[in-house]
């Protein structure tokens, strides 16, 4: 795993997009857990739709990129296990939207997704 979060260009990317910061963070999150689920699914040979929380867990906990050498605790490591699996909502109805697997999304396609949302919210009448 890199040791960045995001590359330069994705993070210009999602900065490009007219969205909040609330929600270009969203983005952000979602981008990063998109690249660990795909890892972990790859790793385990199980689709990202069908991995299970334990199993998230447990390569979160093993991943070396996550620890006390590379400045990240224990406490992180539970931090971003609830970071991934918040992400799997969004990335899931993505991912239904273009009826594509999850492991199918590409950047462009998460940030457009984002992006309709935070439309539709700014949309709806209060």
């Amino acid at each position: 795993m890199p040791s960045e979060f995001l590359t330069p260009e994705e993070c210009a990317t999602i900065d490009q997009s007219l969205m909040t910061a609330r929600d270009r963070f969203s983005t952000r999150v979602a981008v990063y857990a998109l690249r660990s689920l795909k890892a972990i699914s790859k790793e385990t040979g199980v689709a990202i739709a069908h991995l299970e929380t334990q199993q998230i867990a447990e390569w979160i906990n093993t991943d070396p990129s996550l620890s006390p050498e590379h400045g990240f605790d224990s406490n992180f490591r539970g931090f971003f296990l609830q970071l991934v699996m918040a992400s799997l909502r969004p990335l899931r109805q993505a991912a239904d939207a273009l009826n594509t697997p999850i492991e199918a999304l590409t950047l462009d396609q998460v940030i457009a997704w984002f992006e309709q949302e935070a439309k539709a919210r700014l949309d709806k009448p209060d």
